[in-house]
């Protein structure tokens, strides 16, 4: 019997609109679900979390309470339209030459003031020989991230009153990298529908290239039908999802009129991503994922890979991860809009 006992660790994403909680281990060499919870109020859908931080934490404590949760580590993500981030060019023959080089070119890329932000970089590998330089340089691939350091401020006073010690901040995309895209190395486009934002990056190599958000998510969707229909909130959620299940069943790959002008910006979106994608690096975009809540929305893949050409797919975040056969049929009904979550409690396991 082995002394050493398995850590748990938790991948907590605080959204606008709720919080989800992800508990994983290892065991045995596999990746195990132990516990999960999440909160959506509708009623906090107006409150900023972050001119509120108790809120956040007191949210959070409840959410461990009610679902048994005690381990205290935890990895929780920034959203991404709040990073800025960018894959440098640099040419150095030393090493030590980054640092300076890389905060040289932060000052280019980043529209704030160097002192309001955390950076954070990486090499992404020593790409290839310059020519120009000869065999002493080489062009170096370098992942610049910087978050502002007012928002990490906020996360870190969530995580101190609700007393969970926070390991690591990192990025929503490479927590979805990680939950939805695994080891695949091909050029794909990462869709993340949320309650007021959606996410769009696109993803080479396991690497993110290019990243873009716009504002409008699930609940633009519904609270446009809302006011069109004169219905009720929770009225006008069922009723989308009615309208997309009737053209679902239809057989048909169309989506509802009314659904398909308030989605458009997304549509959009995706496709200036994917031709700005295309144009500055010769790529094709092969597939596009989906996560968020609303990826659950039927049809939807349907509409999207008609219009865009493209096989669209909603992400399943616990393909990598052992679980009860039994939990299958919810996790399922659940796992779009717990991948971040996933994929943050997975960072400290692999």
């Amino acid at each position: 019997m082995s002394l050493l006992q398995s850590v748990n660790y938790l991948g907590i994403d605080i959204g606008s609109t709720g919080i989800k909680v992800v508990e994983l281990k290892k065991e045995k060499g596999k990746i195990k679900l132990v516990n999960y919870g999440f909160s959506e109020h509708k009623k906090h859908a107006s409150i900023d979390w972050q001119k509120n931080t108790r809120l956040a934490s007191e949210l959070l404590l409840k959410i461990l309470k009610e679902a048994g949760i005690n381990s205290k580590n935890a990895v929780s993500a920034l959203p991404t339209f709040s990073v800025f981030s960018s894959v440098l060019n640099l040419s150095s023959s030393d090493k030590k030459d980054i640092p300076s080089a890389v905060h040289w070119e932060a000052k280019k890329v980043i529209p704030l003031p160097l002192e309001e932000m955390i950076l954070d970089w990486r090499v992404l590998d020593d790409g290839e020989k310059n020519q120009n330089q000869g065999k002493k340089g080489k062009n170096k691939k370098v992942l610049l991230t910087g978050a502002p350091r007012s928002l990490v401020k906020k996360y870190t006073e969530v995580f101190k009153m609700a007393e969970i010690n926070l390991l690591s901040l990192e990025t929503e995309t490479f927590s979805l990298i990680r939950s939805l895209l695994g080891g695949d190395k091909s050029t794909i486009m990462l869709v993340e529908i949320g309650a007021s934002t959606t996410d769009v990056s696109i993803v080479d190599n396991n690497i993110p290239t290019l990243s873009r958000s716009i504002d409008v998510g699930g609940s633009a969707i519904t609270e446009a039908l809302s006011k069109k229909m004169n219905m009720k909130i929770a009225q006008a959620e069922q009723f989308k999802y009615d309208l997309c299940m009737s053209s679902l069943n239809s057989g048909g790959s169309e989506m509802p009129g009314a659904v398909v002008d308030i989605i458009s910006p997304i549509v959009n979106e995706i496709k200036y991503a994917i031709n700005l994608f295309q144009t500055k690096s010769g790529k094709i975009t092969e597939k596009i994922v989906l996560s968020g809540g609303s990826a659950l929305l039927p049809n939807i893949c349907g509409y999207l890979s008609k219009i865009l050409d493209k096989k669209v797919i909603i992400g399943d975040p616990w393909a990598r991860l052992s679980y009860p056969a039994d939990l299958k049929p919810l996790l399922n009904e659940i796992g779009p809009r717990m991948a971040v979550a996933i994929g943050l409690a997975m960072r400290e396991l692999e």
